[in-house]
């Protein structure tokens, strides 16, 4: 039977995506083609998997934002991406370290899409 293989992409409604595009490139670093999107390769540092997670639609995890999505980066160092992030004027939303899988922050973006920010456990 054929299946899913890996990760292919986070697609975003945006009532602006010329300056959201902006926005992740001048926060994240992300090479934004002009196309408006990023490619975003996997280095030795990825995590082996990604997360593929529904929730109840009643959930305040996602709160503040009320989209209906919530986008996950993987950092390799939580502490200094902050700082990096704050330092460019990005508001941290909350921070919870030391999970059994890792150290998570959570920012917003333009648009009110939260993310979510996280150090895999080593």
């Amino acid at each position: 039977m054929a299946r899913i293989t890996g990760f292919g992409g986070v697609f975003i409604k945006s009532p602006n995506p010329k300056a959201l595009s902006a926005w992740y490139r001048d926060v994240f670093g992300m090479e934004v083609g002009s196309w408006g999107g990023a490619l975003l390769k996997q280095s030795p540092q990825s995590p082996d998997t990604a997360t593929w997670t529904p929730f109840d639609q009643n959930t305040t995890h996602f709160a503040p934002s009320t989209r209906e999505v919530m986008i996950n980066f993987a950092v390799d160092d939580l502490d200094a991406y902050v700082k990096e992030i704050e330092a460019r004027g990005v508001m941290i939303e909350g921070r919870m370290a030391d999970e059994s899988y890792g150290k998570f922050a959570w920012i917003l973006d333009p648009d009110g899409t939260k993310i979510e920010l996280w150090e895999p456990k080593r």
